[in-house]
This record gives C-alpha cells, structure tokens and sequence, in this order.
C-alpha cells in the first residue's frame, strides 16, 4: 500500500471513529478506568466528614484552627494496544479480515484514550517483537500509532504469545491499561506470564474471530492452509463426523481460554469479523462500570 493511500485510509478511520467516540465511547471508558492514585491537591480548613488521618499537623500548629490535606484522583493513564500481527489475522471470510476488525478497534481505542488526555503506546507482535511504540500524548502520536497499524509490512507468521507478554511486563515501568488483541490461536502456555501482566496492569484480553473458525460450513473436498506454519490439509468439510469433531474441538478450546481468563481475573471481550465491534465494546464498558 503506498504512503497516500495509507494517509487516506488513516484519514477515513479518524472520521469513523471519532464519530464513536464522540456519541458512545468516552463516557463509558471513563467511568471504567481509573487513575493510578492521589495526588496532593491542597490544605484546607477542616470540615465535617473530613478524614483525620489527613490533618496537616504543621500547619494547624500554626493557626488556631484545624487544617487538612486533600487530595484529587491522579487522571492521567498509560494505555497500551498490544496486537496480534502474525499469518493467522489475515484471515477472513466475512465483511473484513482480523487484521482490519483489530485496526479498527484499535483507533477506537486510542481515540477514546486521546480524549480523555491519557498517554496511548503501541505494540505489534508476532511471534517476535515486530514495533514497540512508547506512550505518549498528542493527537500526531495517536494518528502514528493508526498509521503503523495500517502499514503492510513483512512480519514472522508465528505467534508467542508467552514471550510478548514476557516483554511487556519488562518494558512498563509503571501501571498501565493493556488491551491485547488476538487470536489467540497458541498452543503454548502463557498463562505464568499473563498472570504477571493482570497483576501489574489493568488487563483487558481482546479476542477476534472470524464465523467460519467457529462454524465450519459444509463444502465438500477443500484444501486448508495454516497461514502461520504454511501446512497445507485436505480435509471433507461434508464429513457429518469431521463437522461434529470439529465443533468439540472449538468448543473445548474456547471453553479453555474463558476458564483461563477467569481464573487470572482478566477481562474478555469476544469481537468477530461478521459483526459490528462497537456494540460489544460499549456493552463491556457498561458491565464493568456497573460492576465497579
């Protein structure tokens, strides 16, 4: 894709999306997340219901009233969009492909970071770190951050996730608001590694997937290519025992993922490619802000 066609996809993106920000998202993601802390905002003089753990000792041993320190939520959050680039987003059988569901969310995100002046950074994977963009504040970064996602660009097709996770628990300093968007299609273990993360940061797993990964249709004799490994299997989609086999086999292994996010208390939101992505995401941020 060539630079201009890029900046004029990143430009259509920004006018979607901000139109979702502006109507849906920015109540609903500021009520869920919250600052890191308090920070010191003012000593005043004491009042009824004012906690006296917060008396200000040297001041009211100057006055001849009693002075409180008070506090105000420290606003500004690090959000990180960590996503999935390896073989298997290209996938798609519907109205886009993974790669395009997960950059569409991410702007959604990012933007809804921007309003509410909260430093956004960015990480593409694969089974390799393929970019790491620091946070930071500003609307040129964020319009960056689309436009790096946006971007074609040679990647590993494998995936890692257990080492991303590795590195990104080393890389942040500080507590975050970590959305990672993926597949989530491994058969390695990266639960060790997760469960660090979940503990250090505000995690949020962002699940895509397409219909037919889900639903296998019948089509007689087709030829199957694993887009991360290359593999290539011939398989009789018309098998009524191929068909239920497969089914079980979806079915256990999403059942797997739930449990495994469930028991590191790490929030799930479920998108798929035939959908509208905004309904769930709203749907998400009023269930946790209800919940909270």
């Amino acid at each position: 894709m060539y630079h201009s066609e890029i900046l004029k996809k990143v430009r259509q993106i920004e006018i979607k999306t901000k139109k979702h920000v502006d109507n849906l998202m920015a109540g609903s993601y500021r009520s869920v997340f919250k600052g890191l802390g308090m920070e010191f905002d003012e000593v005043k003089e004491y009042s009824y219901g004012d906690d006296i753990k917060n008396i200000d000792w040297n001041v009211t041993a100057r006055s001849d009233n009693v002075f409180v320190k008070s506090y105000v939520e420290e606003r500004e959050l690090v959000v990180i969009i960590a996503i999935d680039a390896s073989g298997s987003q290209d996938f798609g059988t519907a109205d886009m492909s993974k790669k395009d569901l997960t950059l569409q969310v991410s702007a959604l995100l990012a933007f809804s970071a921007l309003k509410n002046k909260d430093k956004v950074g960015l990480l593409i994977f694969s089974d390799k770190i393929e970019l790491f963009i620091p946070p930071k504040k500003s609307k040129n970064h964020v319009l960056r951050i689309i436009r790096e996602i946006a971007t074609e660009r040679e990647t590993s097709k494998g995936t890692n996730l257990n080492h991303t996770l590795i590195y990104l628990n080393r890389v942040l300093k500080r507590k975050a608001i970590v959305f990672f968007i993926s597949d989530f299609f491994t058969e390695e273990s990266f639960i060790k590694a997760m469960k660090v993360s979940a503990r250090k940061n505000d995690f949020v797993a962002v699940q895509i997937e397409d219909p037919i990964e889900k639903d296998f249709k019948s089509a007689g004799l087709i030829e199957l290519v694993d887009s991360e490994t290359g593999e290539i299997l011939m398989i009789n989609s018309s098998d009524s025992n191929f068909l239920m086999n497969y089914k079980k086999f979806y079915r256990v292994r999403e059942q797997e993922r739930e449990r495994i996010f469930k028991s590191l208390k790490v929030d799930y939101i479920n998108l798929s490619t035939d959908k509208p992505y905004i309904i769930p995401l709203v749907k998400f941020f009023n269930q946790r802000s209800k919940r909270r």
